[in-house]
């Protein structure tokens, strides 16, 4: 069975209460211990000759006015509060005439035993378990000088309570460690893997600009002098890429400041509003890119298949990079002037393939990060993923990704 969790009332009270409750209760369970209760003919212990009189009660409340000090310093001052208690339990066992100091008297410092060891660094734990040892060891050296009698089987069982204490305050201190190290770990692995996130998508989206303005580029120059217009409206085309493209830049070198910088609430706000202002891109944009690339010089020809439906987002931006980036290598490097995109819609899965009919190398001449993002992005949603040249000539990049069951179909 698994133990009940305390209400989150009770997590609320000072470890200082519980301690001054357990003295209380211990204190009173010494009288009751000493008088004959309903049902008994004698109390289990006898009472000491001062127990009653005025100096046991003089005792009494002094070793309670320790107790309760000790239950006050706990909080602030852990070893000096396990004195005061150390110091009341000793006292307190005097007033009951005993060889040994009893177990009800030292619960309180049991207790303050566990809450030191689970709350405090380990040194400071042990140090209040050698505190507790180490009065306990004195307490039976004094009587043995003094030719009295000891309970050295009592002691022993006193002695291994407080150790008993001691190591389930260290193990729930390691416990509340380990788990306060998986969280850092876990934080750590967030930021690291939303920065791989944004270092891909600035890859994909530097990697498509910079290839579709160097089209532009070139076509302006070809024409420069006999087609003048043309030339302009590339060279307009380039200018809006290359603003398109520091856009970009800047919403993703925000993001890595907000990464180092989350206690800056206004520039996360902000970049929240732009992320609403400007929504991730998908296969909703595929046409757009398509048209794009095809005005840059590369005829891009976008087949759909199947029944169309809602993606989830991250599979949905996946599968428009993975074109993208496919697009980009076919611009840079197939040396073609037309390529062809397949996007299949399947029971369970989307499938998508770009294929070229260029020199036959592709991507294979790209020095980057490409395919090894593309790679990395279709890991990421449990997939497949293909890149290679084709036997019939010219590059294939195929990639098919699980999609939940929940995904609603739409009209194509």
């Amino acid at each position: 069975m698994h133990a009940m969790p305390l209400p989150p009332r009770l997590k609320l009270v000072p470890p200082g209460v519980w301690v001054a409750l357990s003295w209380s209760a211990s204190t009173a369970f010494t009288f009751l211990a000493r008088v004959r209760l309903p049902g008994e003919e004698t109390a289990n212990e006898f009472a000491a000759v001062q127990f009653y009189r005025w100096d046991g009660l003089l005792i009494l409340t002094i070793a309670c006015a320790l107790a309760l000090l000790g239950s006050m310093w706990l909080h602030r001052r852990p070893l000096r509060a396990l004195a005061l208690l150390l110091t009341a339990a000793a006292f307190l066992t005097t007033n009951l005439a005993a060889g040994a100091i009893q177990l009800a008297q030292f619960l309180a410092v049991d207790l303050a035993l566990y809450f030191i060891a689970a709350g405090r660094p380990r040194r400071t734990g042990v140090t209040a378990l050698s505190m507790a040892l180490a009065v306990l060891l004195v307490w039976e050296t004094v009587r043995l000088l003094r030719g009295w009698g000891i309970g050295t089987l009592e002691e022993l069982t006193v002695a291994l309570t407080a150790v008993v204490a001691w190591l389930l305050g260290d193990a729930s201190h390691r416990t509340r460690e380990y788990g306060e190290r998986l969280r850092a770990q876990a934080a750590t692995q967030a930021v690291t893997d939303e920065r791989l996130r944004i270092a891909r998508e600035m890859h994909d989206m530097v990697a498509h600009s910079i290839g579709i303005i160097a089209l532009q580029a070139g076509a302006a120059a070809r024409v420069a002098h006999t087609q003048p217009d043309a030339a302009r409206e590339a060279m307009t085309a380039v200018e809006t890429t290359g603003r398109e493209t520091l856009s970009g830049l800047r919403r993703m070198l925000v993001a890595l400041r907000h990464a180092d910088q989350d206690e800056d609430r206004d520039r996360a706000a902000a970049s929240v509003e732009a992320d609403r202002l400007h929504p991730a891109e998908g296969l909703a944009d595929l046409d757009r890119l398509a048209a794009a690339t095809t005005a840059a010089g590369v005829q891009v020809d976008v087949h759909w298949k199947g029944a169309r439906r809602q993606l989830p987002p991250d599979i949905d931006l996946s599968v428009f990079r993975i074109i993208q980036e496919s697009i980009t290598n076919v611009v840079r490097h197939a040396a073609t002037t037309a390529c062809r995109v397949t996007v299949d819609y399947l029971e369970e899965h989307v499938a998508v393939e770009v294929t070229d009919d260029g020199r036959g190398r592709g991507s294979t001449t790209d020095t980057g990060f490409g395919l090894v993002g593309m790679r990395e992005r279709v890991a990421l949603l449990h997939g497949e993923f293909t890149a290679g040249p084709r036997p019939e000539g010219g590059f294939r990049v195929t990639a098919r990704l699980p999609v939940p069951a929940t995904a609603a179909t739409v009209a194509a």
